[in-house]
Order: C-alpha cells, then sequence, then structure tokens
C-alpha cells in the first residue's frame, strides 16, 4: 500500500505507473487520503491550503486520478459526517 499510494488511476503516478484495478483497493484509499491530508495540514515548507481546496482536488480528478468510490466514501466524511482535520 506504502509502495504504490501515489499511483494514479490513469497510469501518471509513481513508482511503476500502474493504473486502475492494478493498484489496489486500499491504495487507492490511501492515495486519496493522502492528498487531502497534505493539502490540508501545515507543511514546514508551505502552510496549509486549506481542506476545501483539497476536496476540490480530489473531486475535480475523481475517476482520472483517484479511485471514484475512495472520493466518495471521503467526500461524506468531511461534508456528511462532520469529520476534521487539526491542523
Amino acid at each position: 500500500m506504502v509502495l504504490e499510494h501515489h499511483e494514479r488511476i490513469d497510469g501518471s503516478g509513481y513508482p511503476n505507473g500502474l493504473t486502475g484495478n492494478n493498484i489496489l483497493p486500499e491504495s487507492r484509499i490511501l492515495a486519496v487520503a493522502d492528498v487531502v491530508e497534505a493539502m490540508a495540514t501545515h507543511r514546514p515548507y508551505r502552510p496549509a491550503l486549506g481542506l476545501e481546496p483539497a476536496l476540490q482536488e480530489i473531486t475535480q480528478n475523481r475517476g482520472v486520478l483517484f479511485d471514484e468510490e475512495a472520493v466518495d466514501a471521503c467526500l461524506r466524511l468531511f461534508r456528511e459526517k462532520g469529520y476534521t482535520i487539526k491542523d
């Protein structure tokens, strides 16, 4: 899962350029979670970009870069279930 979490559904990710169902389901979930967490929280090299830009990023790339079901589940957690990320 860790090795594959930068793979993207369309094959544009790394390290192996895997596509679609060739990426473990767990890795597809982790990819979405990683992008949201990375964008929404502070990094030493830049301030947090915010949760909304992160959710917009996964929404715009749903089915292109990111697994549709993983994106839908993530959006439900934040928009319907009230999940938050503490920065």
